[in-house]
Parts: structure tokens; C-alpha cells; sequence
């Protein structure tokens, strides 16, 4: 009788342990599937832009039939497209100029009505029957706050850059469009540009012609 007891705890079923939170929380977890667990692919990132076209001069405006690209003596070989676009610029000044004094040279000679409309001399001395031979320094002084803001285009003289141009700047474009004359596309522009500079170019011959034969006749071009 004494054993009944022992041999019935020997068979009574162990107590249930009691759940960990661990177990609990894998429960919780629902199985990954092989979509889930590879890696999510690389965002798409936009395209980078095209690199911009490397500088050719022979792109530049200004090249047109019959010629082409002009330069018989190769005074554009090697030129870096700052130097480049410093030419460009003094070409440019110097065609505007050229243009309005191919237009003033000759009618001032027939029409003046500026200091009491009696200067009757070729134009290449009407200066000196005015008063602005006593003026210069005024004219000096004017151009040269006209010229004061081509300063800011040109590249830093500290840095080694002589006599060049920023990139930046657009040769000739002073943002002066009263009229709106200035083409949208850029094919039109460029053609714009070309007329400009070839007019500007016979301007420049023209003028210098006129002022040749006054200087060789001491006469007005149309006596």
C-alpha cells in the first residue's frame, strides 16, 4: 500500500511549460516568401545630359558661301575658344561701327543740320569744324563707360587668361532688343548672326575705302 503512491506520481504527465514571448512573437510572423525576401531593384535615376559639343570655330557664324571658313594665313589654329570669342567680340564692335559710319560718312556731307548746318568739308575733317575738337575728353570719356561693362565679360588677367572671353557670354548680345527682332530658333539666329557679321565686314572695307579717297583727293566723296 505504501508503494500505490509513488507509482502514481511516476506516471503523472509532466505539467506544460509555459509559452515564451519569443515563441509567441515567431508565431506572429507570417512565412517570407522568395518575391519578399530579394532585394527591391535600383530606382530608376534620369538620364545625365549629353556632354556639350567639343568648341570647333568652323561652327562659329559668320562662315558662308562662296568661302566657307576663311583663313588663308591660319591665324585660327591653335586658338583656345576663350581667345576665339575674344576676336569674335572685337570683330563684332567693330562691324556695328563700321556700319553706322558707312551710313553717316557720306550723308553728313550732303546733310548736317547739326552746329548751324554750315559745315561744307569732306567728313573725314568735319570734326575739326565743331565743337567737339575741343571735346574729346568728354567723347573719351563716354565711350569709355560705354566700354566699362565688356569688363565683366573678359576672363580674370590675374589668372593667366590675356585678351580672352567667358564661355558664358553670348558674343554681341548686350540683351538690347527694342524692337524684337531676335529669332527664337536657333538655326534662324544663327543666320541672323552670319548677315550681321558679312555686312559688318563689307562695312569695315566700305568705310575704309571712303576715308581713303578723301584722305587721297582732299574732296567729298560726291563733289
Amino acid at each position: 500500500a505504501l508503494l500505490l503512491p509513488g507509482a502514481a506520481v511516476a506516471f503523472v504527465a509532466p505539467a506544460p511549460r509555459p509559452t515564451t514571448f519569443s515563441a509567441l512573437r515567431a508565431a506572429e510572423i507570417s512565412p517570407v516568401t522568395a518575391e519578399e525576401a530579394a532585394p527591391a531593384p535600383p530606382a530608376e535615376t534620369a538620364p545625365l545630359p549629353p556632354p556639350p559639343p567639343a568648341f570647333d570655330i568652323t561652327e562659329l557664324p559668320g562662315v558662308s558661301a562662296p568661302f566657307g571658313f576663311f583663313d588663308p594665313l591660319g591665324l585660327s589654329k591653335g586658338l583656345s575658344e576663350e581667345r576665339a570669342l575674344y576676336f569674335r567680340e572685337a570683330e563684332l564692335k567693330h562691324g556695328r561701327v563700321a556700319m553706322l559710319a558707312a551710313v553717316g560718312f557720306p550723308i553728313a556731307e550732303r546733310f548736317h543740320p547739326l552746329f548751324g548746318g554750315d559745315i561744307d568739308v569732306p567728313s573725314y575733317v568735319a570734326y575739326q569744324e565743331t565743337p567737339l575738337q575741343t571735346f574729346w575728353p568728354v567723347v573719351v570719356a563716354y565711350v569709355g563707360f560705354v566700354e566699362l561693362f565688356s569688363v565683366f565679360t573678359f576672363e580674370s588677367p590675374f589668372d593667366g587668361a590675356l585678351w580672352t572671353i567667358k564661355k558664358a557670354h553670348k558674343s554681341g548680345d548686350f540683351d538690347f532688343d527694342p524692337l524684337d527682332y531676335k529669332p527664337t530658333d536657333p538655326a534662324a539666329y544663327k543666320a541672323m548672326q552670319t548677315k550681321e557679321l558679312n555686312n559688318g565686314r563689307l562695312a569695315m572695307i566700305a568705310i575704309a575705302g571712303m576715308v581713303g579717297q578723301e584722305l587721297a583727293t582732299g574732296a567729298k566723296l560726291f563733289s
